[in-house]
């Protein structure tokens, strides 16, 4: 006959703890996963009525000198600032992170961890370019652009992107990290630099606040899916043997 051990609460209440927070960082993925989603499918409908045309221009002049679309607005450090901070949502600097992030995996054998990286950079670009072209939408005149800009607009790709790899890195790095408060550092470093890599493309006229808010939206659900779908994937044991690392 099956015996079952008696419950012993210094030995079964970690583990029964341990899990449970499992499932909540599951449960919370989801519902960002959802809100994202719902949001980018609501902006997309208001973007493609030309719903939001008012308020994006009204915020894209009130980043500008009265009289001067050409001008932003605030110290001139400020816009040297903007500029940098938008590089750190480009292919390029992106694709640096990653491979790099990649190459730490790989040699700490974390397979899984590795893959979704990977999956979630790759199919965030795919899905990214995708939507760009299938909206097709024109980026702000040119006149108020401070620094040049390629592509359709909607959504935008360096809000988007930013999400996904910073918040998937941080995601990551709050599993590794053994305390409460490196975790809530990991993640808040993580939603910061994405904000500040959207916000800063509004601020130099590149794109439209609907375009940032998509992205971002976006950006989060898929970062999210990526985890989730990882995280469903190590709890069905597709990794195989106990002593496999666990997301």
């Amino acid at each position: 006959m099956m015996r079952f051990s008696a419950f012993q609460p210094r030995r079964d209440l970690p583990r029964l703890l341990a899990a449970a927070r499992i499932e909540l960082g599951a449960v919370a993925a989801l519902l960002v996963l959802a809100g994202g989603a719902l949001a980018f499918l609501a902006l997309s409908d208001e973007v493609a009525e030309g719903d939001t045309a008012a308020f994006d221009l009204a915020v894209l002049k009130a980043l500008r000198l009265p009289g001067d679309p050409n001008g932003l607005i605030g110290p001139k450090w400020l816009h040297v600032a903007a500029a940098d901070v938008t590089a750190l949502g480009s292919i390029t600097v992106l694709g640096l992170v990653v491979v790099l992030a990649l190459a730490l995996m790989l040699s700490l054998r974390r397979w899984s961890e590795a893959l979704v990286v990977l999956v979630g950079a790759g199919g965030g670009v795919a899905i990214s370019q995708g939507l760009k072209h299938l909206f097709g939408r024109e980026r702000p005149q040119l006149v108020y652009r401070a620094v040049e800009a390629a592509n359709p607009s909607f959504p935008s790709g360096h809000a988007m992107l930013s999400a996904v790899v910073f918040l998937t890195l941080g995601a990551l790095a709050a599993r590794f990290a053994p305390r409460r408060r490196v975790k809530a550092l990991a993640l808040g470093a993580a939603v910061l630099l994405s904000l500040l890599v959207g916000a800063s493309r509004i601020y130099l006229g590149v794109h439209w606040t609907s375009d940032v808010l998509a992205g971002w939206s976006l950006g989060a659900a898929w970062a999210m899916a990526c985890w989730v779908a990882a995280w469903a994937w190590e709890r069905r044991g597709w990794r195989g043997g106990p002593k496999a690392d666990r997301l």
